[in-house]
């Protein structure tokens, strides 16, 4: 998982007095909101298809999923293979619990930290704050 928040991201957040989930998801995953709003929708739909979801979402298929390609990505989101009974196949979609997300933001933003403290830490001071 890539783990940089932009600057202007992490102090957005940091400004902000109650950051809302979207606003930290954001930040610390580099998702969008819809992606966000894909994953609360999953939260209370477990084992939802695409087509379930677009409904649901009003967005396009295409774009939802995207959406759970990102969300799957950053371990946010799983999916799986149910067979038709007509022959064929449907993938459906879970939400990771809340807790387990939660406990992924701390382990992310930890990851960061540490990274800016290595950076910090690397610092000889032969470099000009100025880059000349």
């Amino acid at each position: 998982m890539s783990l940089d928040p932009s600057p202007e991201q992490f102090r957005d957040l940091m400004a902000t007095e109650e950051p809302d989930l979207a606003e930290v998801m954001a930040c610390v995953f580099g998702v969008h909101r819809h992606e966000v709003r894909t994953y609360r929708t999953l939260l209370s739909a477990p084992g939802s298809t695409v087509a379930e979801l677009a409904s649901a979402l009003e967005r396009d298929r295409s774009n939802v999923n995207r959406s759970l390609s990102t969300l799957r990505e950053k371990g946010l989101a799983e999916r799986e293979r149910r067979l038709l009974d007509g022959g064929g196949h449907v993938y459906q979609y879970t939400a990771t619990p809340l807790d387990e997300a939660r406990e992924l933001l701390h382990e992310a933003l930890e990851a960061w930290a540490s990274a800016v403290h290595d950076r910090i830490d690397a610092f000889d001071g032969g470099t000009p704050v100025d880059g000349t």
